[in-house]
């Protein structure tokens, strides 16, 4: 039996009487660019415990080191406390997660870093959907480097037509032991969540085994925190260098709790991710892209695989027989080295990029679409897709912090 790199794990959640409202936060990665969106989640949150003070939000980045030791502190006085419990001793956690796209249901679980490999052509059992900016682990890996939990935002995807894996479990969830069932702060939906321990917890793995067979060798492709699963590997990789052999074979940090979902859940909706530059001449930038595409044989004429506008009210699009982002973003890579004045963000949301590019020198970039069906075939044949591109839905459907697990 092939290996399919699961196992369970103490998973701790707020104690008793936690207002978990304000408790669970977004990933950390969401909302980068409107740092109002966490001043809001701060305010609602005040003195209450809540994984916020547990996280470092990316629009707060810049200020990564003076808050890391404010983090792990946080951290102890939790555990310490009790604020942070026991709440499934050995299994996993069934949840529900109610969206505007519907309800999606999720399996809480560890899996084994040791089969996860981020780089470009990688065969691991557990792989990159993008590519991974190197840059961007550091200030992750500093946190969870001196953090005695961990709370994951990772949402795992694994290519389950049957819904052989998690189906059963949301079948049967009423004679599951209830965990939490509450309203998230800010738009976030509905979560609710159930012990997996036992008989059902062994059931999973077994399923598992068996979609391990068909997988050809890809069972789980990271759908979101590529980059905090990224950190999570290069820590167990340093750490495990002080360890012995038999230390490394069981330590904690040797897993990452992730959220398993399954790709055909039709509440899973992939989301374009649209690009916005700062401090660009938008005509000057879209000619010499024009241009880029003609060198590349791919100026296929104006169509709806790629609408740029920019904030004068001028508007430029573009069709492609393949998907337009790994041309684009080869483009804007070299674009940005060229022009160090450029900027760039990555944003969810039409609506919220369009309130970015509110002046004559920004330029905002929507690409259509990724078809989430063509997702495990790609990777399979073509290693990683370029970063950022596509979201499973849009910023407040992005898993929140819940859960938490000890890795020292």
């Amino acid at each position: 039996m092939k290996y399919n790199a699961l196992h369970t794990a103490e998973i701790l959640l707020p104690r008793a009487g936690t207002d978990l409202t304000k408790w669970a936060v977004v990933a950390c990665d969401q909302f980068t660019a409107q740092p109002e969106y966490w001043e809001k989640a701060d305010a609602l949150v005040g003195e209450a415990p809540s994984a916020l003070r547990l996280i470092l939000p990316e629009a707060w980045l810049a200020e990564g080191e003076a808050r890391t030791p404010e983090i792990h502190k946080a951290m102890g006085e939790y555990l310490a406390s009790g604020v942070l419990a026991p709440a499934v001793k050995d299994g996993f956690v069934l949840i529900e997660r109610t969206t505007p796209a519907g309800v999606r249901p999720g399996l809480v679980a560890a899996l084994d870093l040791d089969a996860y490999d981020f780089t470009p052509g990688s065969k691991s059992l557990i792989r990159a959907t993008e590519g991974t900016v190197l840059e961007r682990v550091p200030p992750r890996a500093r946190i969870r480097a001196g953090a005695p939990v961990e709370l994951p935002h990772v949402m795992m995807l694994i290519d389950d037509p049957a819904d052989t894996v998690i189906g059963p479990l949301t079948a049967k969830r009423e004679a599951l032991r209830p965990l939490y069932d509450f309203d998230l702060m800010l738009d976030g939906g509905h979560l609710q969540g159930w012990a997996v321990e036992g008989a059902d917890a062994k059931a999973v793995s077994e399923a598992l085994d068996a979609l391990n067979e068909q997988a050809e060798g890809l069972l789980y492709a990271v759908g979101d925190g590529n980059h905090s699963l990224a950190a999570a590997k290069q820590c167990w990789l340093d750490l495990q260098k002080t360890l012995t052999p038999e230390e490394r074979a069981s330590h904690p940090a040797r897993y990452a709790l992730v959220e398993l979902v399954n790709l055909q859940a039709p509440s899973l909706v992939f989301e374009p991710i649209h690009r916005a530059l700062f401090g660009v001449d938008p005509a000057a930038l879209m000619a010499e892209y024009r241009a880029y595409l003609a060198e590349n044989g791919a100026d296929e004429g104006e169509g709806d695989d790629l609408v740029a506008f920019d904030g004068a009210g001028n508007e430029w699009r573009f069709k492609s027989e393949q998907h337009p982002l790994r041309l684009l973003q080869a483009f804007l890579d070299g674009y940005l080295a060229r022009h160090p004045e450029a900027s760039i963000d990555y944003i969810h949301g039409e609506a919220a990029l369009r309130g970015l590019v509110n002046r004559p020198d920004t330029l905002g970039l929507m690409p259509r679409a990724f078809d989430k069906a063509e997702l495990f075939g790609y990777i399979r044949r073509f290693g990683v897709l370029p970063r950022k591109t596509f979201s499973m839905g849009e910023a407040t459907e992005k898993r929140y912090y819940m859960e938490a697990r000890r890795i020292l």
